[in-house]
């Protein structure tokens, strides 16, 4: 990991372990820039979920891979940018998700990426040299 001023960069390996951590490290760079709980929690939530689908089904194989997270602090935003060379995957959040529904009613997937896309103000992804590349956008300036 590396920290400055606006950017926070880190590296995580393949495993679900690693996932707590990088969410520490989140909440320390929201927390030095005085960014409410509700924005970092947001922020967590999302990479998380990213995170969690990539390294379930992004990879067909047993071999260590290599996560990159930058987040950056833009002018009235926070961008954060995931790359990894898992399977290519569908980041479109389903039309509509019942949160109403039973556990035991409710299709099963798509949860998650349906509360990244309400979370976040801004989602993408793009398939670059062989890498997904996740870009998530959320506006801080005078919000919660």
């Amino acid at each position: 990991m590396t920290l400055d001023e606006n950017v926070l960069r880190i590296t995580l390996a393949n495993d679900l372990g690693e996932i707590a951590g990088t969410a520490e490290k989140i909440d320390a760079f929201c927390e030095a820039r005085e960014l409410s709980p509700e924005i970092a929690y947001a922020l967590n939530l999302s990479i998380d979920e990213i995170l969690t689908n990539t390294i379930s089904y992004g990879y067909d194989d047993d071999e260590p891979h290599r996560i990159e997270i930058v987040v950056r602090m833009e002018a009235d935003s926070l961008v954060v940018v995931i790359t990894d060379d898992g399977a290519p995957f569908d980041l479109s959040a389903p039309a509509q998700a019942d949160v109403e529904a039973g556990l035991e009613e409710r299709e099963i997937g798509g949860l998650g990426l349906f509360f990244v896309h309400q979370m976040m103000d801004e989602v993408e992804h793009e398939r670059a040299d062989g890498r997904n590349v996740v870009t998530l956008t959320k506006r801080v300036a005078g919000a919660d």
